[in-house]
């Protein structure tokens, strides 16, 4: 059918000439891959596309009529067929239920509302931002797909692209991708393996980021100078206690046991509980803050009722202590280096940290508090004696901002 091949323009379609009675001619596109327009002896003239599937018969799809449906409808549309056809997709079988199906977009905006972390909480507004910023960087183009039409290939592909600079964002985002789609088949939305599971990380360099010797006066200094009693207590209690922020900001006073200075956690990152020891230094600042009418150690004014992320404190902090590239997680680290540099072992820095690992589980279940209270005291001993600072009850530099 060479000779039924033009270029589709107003003029060349306005003019083709009517078949005899009865019959009925087709006309090949130039310009898109299968895209026709079929020409009846009545006038009728109909855009469709006409490909072969693969493995399979040629299909018909039947687009619009002309000139009901522009050239350029036709040709995008065509353009669309033509995508499903080179994944696999019959159009005239699969198209109609693809109309209903979730799109990635619909899945990420119904993630967001309705997903629950371990504890059972909703995703907090900081976790929220950071999923939305990598999903608008790397995963909006495929917001109008079908979760059916992924493959495990498109998030390879991805995961490989972004690795070449950032091998850690890369991580990050198949992890993200993975949970979305996870989220998907606990909610039926999605049948069939996780098409961003499995994916072989890239290696990531771990932070080691921690407070040394001679930047500890400073430090100090600089939270005794900040106004805001509630954020200085909260950097102070994160460093003392080696606690994750997030279980810090969520401190309760329920949760704190004055008589045996410990602080329970109910659920943790592992979703496990864990027991803080709380060093003299700690107790104190409780003490001092006892006052406040909150069911929080640390009450915020936001939606949460609790201090959420204080980047703007932490950044002034930051600037008048002199100190750079320290982020608040590295006082969790600035503890659990300490330990190790007073003597405990990873055992009990471990323990202390309640980080998760399998090896030494049986060994943390015999393990009581006694020596990780020493280790922790010994540990912020030392950091107090770096800083200049008397230790115990006897810190007094760090009240003379408190009203």
């Amino acid at each position: 059918m060479a000779e039924n091949k033009i270029n589709f323009t107003k003029g060349a379609l306005d003019a083709l000439p009517l078949p005899a009675s009865g019959q009925r001619v087709a006309y090949h596109d130039a310009k898109t891959n299968g895209l026709q327009i079929r020409v009846t002896s009545t006038g009728v003239k109909t855009f469709c596309v006409f490909r072969r599937i693969k493995a399979g018969n040629p299909e018909r799809v039947t687009l619009g009529r002309y000139p009901d449906m522009s050239i350029e409808q036709a040709r995008k549309e065509a353009a669309r067929i033509n995508a499903l056809i080179v994944e696999g997709i019959n159009p005239n079988t699969d198209v109609r239920a693809l109309k209903t199906e979730t799109t990635l977009q619909e899945l990420f905006d119904e993630f967001l509302k309705h997903r629950r972390n371990r504890r059972g909480a909703y995703l907090s507004e900081k976790t929220k931002r950071s999923y939305r910023y990598d999903f608008d960087l790397y995963l909006s183009k495929w917001g109008n797909r079908q979760l059916s039409i992924f493959k495990d290939t498109d998030f390879g592909k991805l995961h490989t692209e972004i690795g070449k600079e950032h091998p850690t964002t890369a991580n990050r985002v198949m992890a993200m991708a993975s949970s979305l789609f996870g989220y998907a088949a606990e909610r039926k939305l999605f049948k069939g393996a996780n098409p961003a599971h499995g994916i072989k990380k890239f290696p990531e360099t771990k932070r080691d980021r921690f407070l040394q010797s001679d930047e500890l006066p400073a430090f100090f200094k600089s939270l005794a100078e900040e106004p805001n009693d509630t954020l200085r207590d909260y950097f102070l209690v994160s460093l003392l206690t080696g606690a994750r922020r997030s279980n810090v900001q969520e401190m309760q006073w329920k949760q704190i046991h004055f008589d045996r200075a410990e602080w329970r956690i109910p659920t943790t990152k592992n979703n496990k509980p864990q027991t803080v020891t709380l060093t003299p230094e700690v107790i104190e600042i409780l003490n001092a803050r006892q006052s406040c009418d909150s069911i929080w150690v640390f009450p915020g004014t936001g939606a949460t009722g609790h201090l959420v992320e204080p980047k703007k404190a932490w950044k002034r902090v930051l600037e008048r202590a002199g100190i750079a590239d320290l982020r608040i997680h590295d006082l969790r680290r600035t503890l659990g280096s300490w330990q190790a540099k007073t003597g405990a072992s990873l055992v009990i820095v471990g323990k202390s940290l309640n980080h998760k690992s399998p090896s030494t589980t049986a060994i943390y279940a015999r393990l009581d508090l006694d020596p990780i209270r020493a280790s922790v005291e010994r540990a912020t001993g030392a950091m107090l004696t770096a800083a200049g600072l008397k230790p115990a009850a006897e810190i007094l530099p760090l009240k003379q901002n408190r009203g």
